[in-house]
């Protein structure tokens, strides 16, 4: 009887122990405004996480910029102070510069292109991510990113008359725009409201949905009608934390990430004229650029790749999504 009692309780203590060492809460940083697109689709995995761990994993949202710019909340992973972030791509190239390839100025041109480049180069830039101390769980979209700015910008010398956003922290960004004759001021993302608001900055490039869920057209309420690139982003945790997921509830986790990806890429894409639309109905102007300017943009952006491929992204690698690129047009030249 002694036994039987020291083993049931040897046994209640070792479930309890294990049943608090399993429950997890993951706090995530993102820039998302709250009822954006990006953040309902970062409750619904938070949701499906919940389910899929039967409660044990509780996922709590610091939205908005709340807790700092993307850098902050890199250097807040590292620390342990989050979990995991919803980053674009300016916050991943922290962890992975190569990632900054996909996004070199009108390079793409079509949501097809950087789908069939970003699919083919995914396995080798998630590993890269695992060699530094992350997980990716899923991919997504922010959109294609435009010009909105104060006055009119038609062509290069228009933006040049205008002090443009920057993301603090980040020289390169700066450089290449300096190298265009532009002026730039640093800010964190949360500040270029009250930046626009102060005349600290006239211009910034932006994703549509990004500058109406902010609502920075209200103030830079002109948009030069011109795909500059394509800003992607990914959710990533820290190897620390995803180790501690019950490995029973891994494969639902990154299942409950991916589908929460796609619907979010989906609907971004979906709502990018609608956004475009809304926007123009509350005194947005935009601006047609010809062909020839067009070009002339384009000439003036690759200059600025050049800052890059320097120092932060292999030449090599370019070159490689550059032929994936060109690969693409070839296919669909031929079945079109």
């Amino acid at each position: 009887m002694k036994n039987w009692i020291i083993t049931t309780f040897a046994g209640l203590a070792f479930l309890a122990a294990g049943g608090a060492a399993s429950a997890q809460t993951i706090k995530l940083g993102t820039l998302a405004p709250k009822g954006s697109p990006w953040f309902e689709n970062l409750q619904d995995m938070a949701a499906d996480w919940g389910e899929a761990s039967n409660g044990r994993i509780k996922v709590r949202i610091y939205p908005g910029g709340s807790i700092g710019d993307e850098r902050d909340m890199v250097r807040k992973m590292q620390i342990g102070q989050l979990q995991g972030a919803v980053l674009t791509a300016e916050g991943l190239s922290i962890i992975v510069p190569e990632i900054l390839a996909l996004q070199l100025p009108m390079i793409f041109k079509t949501d097809g292109e950087i789908d069939y480049v970003r699919d083919a180069l995914k396995p080798e830039l998630e590993a890269m991510f695992e060699a530094r101390g992350y997980k990716i769980l899923n991919w997504g979209d922010i959109g294609w990113v435009r010009l909105f700015s104060r006055e009119p910008v038609v062509v290069m010398d228009d933006l040049r008359r205008q002090k443009l956003f920057t993301w603090a922290g980040d020289p390169e960004l700066a450089e290449g725009y300096k190298i265009q004759g532009l002026k730039v001021v640093p800010l964190p993302v949360p500040e270029i409201f009250s930046g626009l608001q102060s005349g600290l900055i006239d211009a910034l490039y932006a994703a549509p949905v990004a500058a109406l869920s902010y609502q920075w057209f209200g103030l830079a309420n002109h948009m030069t009608e011109l795909k500059v690139l394509k800003l992607i982003g990914a959710t990533v945790v820290t190897h620390k934390t995803w180790n501690k997921i019950n490995p029973e509830v891994r494969d639902d986790v990154v299942a409950a990430a991916v589908e929460a990806g796609d619907n979010s890429r989906e609907k971004i894409r979906n709502f990018e004229d609608e956004a475009i639309r809304v926007m123009q109905e509350h005194g947005l102007t935009i601006h047609a650029v010809t062909d020839e300017q067009a070009d002339a943009w384009e000439a003036s952006s690759r200059a600025s790749w050049a800052v890059y491929t320097k120092s932060i992204v292999p030449a090599e690698l370019v070159v490689r999504v550059e032929a994936l690129r060109d690969e693409y047009r070839k296919q669909q030249a031929t079945t079109n």
